[in-house]
């Protein structure tokens, strides 16, 4: 057992307002007019995977999306080390990529940010320690986030990833394993819906 329940985890984001709560499984659009903060919703089979990168079909998203404004600071959610960084450039893709690795109650997790800026994302290395709640990343513009409006998809994984890289989405063969070893982000960020 992990015992998530006996640490305290710090917000990835700070929403000034009540986001709403997406429905990305039928024809509702990632951008909503006049909302500016959203959620994206963990274990949702979507249909808004249309590049190349899902023509296996993949489209049960196994992370968590939270939606702002382009520059929204995006935080730690625990103390740890950055596992990698990079850049995923594939349309429909992560876009800029940070992968950090934490010890809770004695198991290793690892937690992928994607689709966040440059410009932030340049100033971490491999190695470096980093502390919960401390500022990592912003949220990057569709030009280089892989071409979606501006988010953080916030990823758990209980296997270590390759890189700076996990699968956020998975095909629907996949579901049972992947909600195993890719636990429900809610875990640290609260009942965010």
């Amino acid at each position: 057992m992990m015992g998530w329940d006996k640490e305290i985890f710090h917000p990835v984001v700070f929403f000034p307002e009540e986001p709403t709560v997406l429905d990305l499984s039928g024809s509702q659009d990632y951008g909503i007019e006049g909302v500016n903060w959203t959620i994206g919703r963990y274990d949702e089979i979507r249909s808004i995977y249309t590049t190349d990168l899902f023509s296996d079909g993949r489209n049960v998203h196994v992370g968590l999306d939270i939606g702002g404004p382009v520059g929204t600071p995006v935080y730690s959610f625990y103390e740890g080390v950055v596992f990698a960084v990079g850049y995923n450039s594939k349309p429909g893709d992560y876009g800029h990529t940070i992968v950090t690795k934490h010890s809770i109650n004695g198991h290793d997790v690892w937690a992928l940010y994607g689709h966040l800026d440059e410009t932030t994302t340049r100033t971490w290395n491999t190695g470096d320690l980093i502390e919960g709640g401390e500022l990592i990343g912003r949220f990057g513009s569709e030009e280089e986030n892989g071409g979606w409006p501006p988010h953080v998809h916030f990823q758990l994984s209980l296997i270590e990833p390759e890189g700076h890289d996990l699968p956020g989405v998975v095909h629907p063969d996949d579901r049972d394993w992947a909600l195993s070893v890719f636990p429900d982000p809610r875990l640290v960020l609260g009942p965010l819906y």
